[in-house]
């Protein structure tokens, strides 16, 4: 008989090599929920920057101290900060309780205006509250659209969106008196924008094909009538097609803006060092600040900030195409279509796209208001990113007697030191 052969102790396979890719980076869980915090940061160290930059020009034109403005904007951001951190963590039904009255407070608001509000470059938009000026047409935005969300999903919840009336009623009277009341401010921009976190819930609930195009011929025509019945709006639509004048004539927003743009050219002319923000630019820190951050920062900088909003909207609609909670989706959908076609709608108008309409730059502009209702959505849609698909296994509680991702399962009784431990690196390793 020949002698056992001696058995060869089989040796464990090397791990594989984790390649980087863009596209694995893309497509990690909490992919969103970062993009949204770094854009969101950029962005706002941006505006603070710009706004110290823009306003200091006008603060010592006018004897006061050059960082007023800044101040305050600075203390927005730190008041907006918790907030964001604690609607991050807010259940979506405390969200969904909130829905009606924040409706009722906002159509509050908006009719107490003509009566309390402050007129500002002769509108009366602004209520004091505590020293600051606050516009309540921008807290109307963010009730429309956590108002208009819930009701949306509750409807589909309860199988309603096949009927017209169980789709557009009662949101569509409901936008239509927040529209109503804002454009008895004469503000026609924050109007298009409530429109537009309209169209954004309809488009994403999937409403059909001939309601939505009546819709959009219904809205039309509403704008249409709204231009035509203000002169100044029919001469800045005129004024859009044909510039005309001089630089400190009727056109000297859209010209000058354009001179500002045009000047910085590549690289910019520094920060601070702005000619066009000494009186050249109207509304050089809140409706035309692009304009200004083009000058000083050139096309780089200008780029940045589009890269930006646009890596802030693509986290924003993968969020909500990953989430299958109705409400989510729909809140996650809107809050992107709102602030980034504000942003849209503003870098179109600086660059001569679009007719003037004073839309702010969101998270940039000077304006408290804006500000705070902005930076308090973004909050709710980091809610919605911890809670898609993927993500809210990593960041929820750990569940009895699951392994937690990233992590080696404890020893337990009856087994040997290493063994279930190999046994969760070995599945790492191949995943």
């Amino acid at each position: 008989m020949s002698a056992p052969s001696a058995s060869v102790p089989a040796v464990p396979a090397a791990p594989r090599e984790r390649k980087f890719s863009l596209l694995g980076i893309l497509d990690r869980p909490r992919t969103s929920y970062h993009l949204i915090i770094g854009s969101t940061c950029l962005l706002i160290a941006i505006g603070l920057m710009m706004v110290l930059s823009t306003s200091s020009a006008n603060q010592l034109y006018a004897g006061q101290s050059p960082y007023s403005v800044f101040v305050k904007q600075l203390l927005g951001v730190l008041a907006g900060l918790p907030v964001i951190w604690l609607l991050s963590r807010t259940p979506p039904r405390v969200l969904r309780t909130l829905a009606k009255p924040l409706m009722i407070v906002a159509v509050g608001s908006l009719l107490v205006v003509p009566f309390i509000g402050q007129d500002v470059n002769g509108a009366r938009r602004w209520v004091d509250v505590l020293g600051f000026q606050l516009q309540p047409s921008e807290f109307a935005k963010l009730a429309l659209l956590i108002w208009g969300a819930d009701l949306l999903a509750r409807r589909q919840e309860l199988r309603r969106l096949n009927d017209w009336r169980g789709l557009l009623l009662p949101l569509l009277p409901g936008a239509a008196l927040l529209c109503l009341l804002v454009i008895a401010e004469d503000d026609l921009g924050t109007t298009f924008i409530l429109l537009l976190i309209l169209l954004g819930l309809l488009w994403v609930v999937g409403t059909p094909g001939r309601i939505f195009l009546c819709m959009l011929a219904l809205i039309g025509f509403a704008l249409l009538a709204l231009i035509v019945a203000q002169p100044y709006r029919m001469t800045r639509l005129f004024d859009f097609f044909n510039l005309t004048g001089g630089a400190t004539g009727p056109d000297q927003q859209a010209i000058q803006g354009q001179t500002a743009l045009g000047s910085g050219q590549f690289f910019g002319v520094g920060l601070g060092h702005s000619r066009e923000q000494w009186g050249w630019v109207p509304n050089a820190s809140t409706d035309f600040i692009f304009a200004i951050l083009g000058e000083e920062l050139g096309l780089v900088g200008t780029f940045c900030v589009v890269f930006l909003y646009g890596g802030f909207a693509y986290a924003g609609l993968r969020v909500a195409r990953r989430t299958t909670d109705p409400f989510l989706r729909l809140a996650a959908a809107g809050i992107t279509i709102w602030i980034a076609g504000q942003a849209l709608v503003n870098i179109c108008t600086v660059t001569d796209l679009l007719p003037i309409t004073g839309v702010p730059l969101p998270l940039i502009s000077q304006g408290l208001s804006s500000l705070l209702v902005t930076m308090t959505a973004i909050g709710v849609l980091l809610g919605c990113a911890r809670r898609e698909a993927g993500a809210a296994a990593i960041a929820g509680p750990p569940v009895p007697g699951q392994p937690v991702p990233g992590r080696s399962v404890p020893r337990q009784a009856g087994h040997g030191r290493a063994g279930p431990r190999r046994a969760v690196k070995a599945e790492q390793n191949e995943v």
